[in-house]
């Protein structure tokens, strides 16, 4: 006889589910290993994705890379600006490629979440000028800072320590300006410079700022010294005057004690 309607229903239901499943895997299969639009993607042997966006006028990083990317080159594009989080869920990247942009900014965070995996970074020929220590942070990559128009002041001086990147990848800042710029390191690679002091002037300034508070001090001091001791000498005159007036007083008491008596 006909199938009780109760397993008839139970089927469809598992046939629904089940084709649910299928669909769902797919649209997540696809999210996590689709090609960024616009630009082209191939697989090595190995695996490992590339995302080719060079040259295609760009002026925003693509939000849309597959998250199995190990490398993308997005040079020769228009991009101003590295915003935070602008490579978030991408933890298999190797290398990164941004150079001949226009990027004036590196936010802070840029490049977070790349620090464990990111091997090579090049910024080569772009328009930096400061540099942000916070853009950086957790990346011990080998980095391509080279044809920036670096500005080398005290503020470069601090952050240069606080970056993990590979050392020799620092020698790509040449100042192309500084401040104070008699210092003279124009056309030079800063860390190759260890003698040159750009924080002398801020320290300079220190200094005397420190001077003039100390003087400052020393006046308030000298000035409250002086009023306490004048204070003083008018509270002793007119401690001695009183002195000096007792015996006075005392004689007129006894020539009315002798005036009464007589009386």
């Amino acid at each position: 006889g006909a199938p009780p309607y109760w397993l008839l229903r139970h089927s469809v239901v598992m046939c629904l589910l089940l084709h649910s499943l299928v669909l769902m895997t797919f649209c997540f299969h696809h999210a996590a290993t689709s090609c960024s639009k616009s630009c082209y993607c191939s697989e090595s042997e190995s695996g490992g994705k590339t995302v080719r966006c060079s040259n295609l006028q760009l002026t925003e990083i693509p939000q849309d890379i597959p998250n199995d990317t190990q490398r993308i080159y997005l040079d020769f594009n228009l991009f101003t600006t590295v915003p935070t989080n602008a490579f978030a869920g991408l933890p298999h990247l190797v290398e990164l490629d941004l150079s001949h942009n226009e990027l004036s900014q590196l936010e802070a965070g840029a490049f977070r979440g790349l620090g464990p995996s990111l091997q090579f970074l090049d910024l080569s020929s772009n328009k930096l000028v400061n540099f942000n220590a916070e853009a950086f942070e957790g990346l011990r990559a080998r980095a391509n800072l080279t044809n920036n128009p670096w500005h080398c002041d005290c503020n470069l001086q601090m952050a240069l320590p606080r970056v993990d990147l590979e050392p020799a990848s620092l020698t790509g800042i040449v100042c192309q300006t500084s401040d104070p710029e008699e210092i003279g390191v124009q056309g030079l690679a800063f860390l190759l410079e260890p003698d040159i002091d750009l924080c002398v002037v801020m320290k300079r300034t220190t200094d005397v700022a420190m001077l003039v508070v100390m003087f400052g001090w020393f006046t308030m001091v000298i000035s409250y010294l002086v009023y306490y001791v004048r204070a003083n000498q008018e509270d002793a005159r007119r401690h001695l005057e009183y002195l000096k007036s007792l015996p006075s007083r005392q004689g007129k008491s006894e020539e009315s004690s002798t005036i009464s008596t007589v009386v």
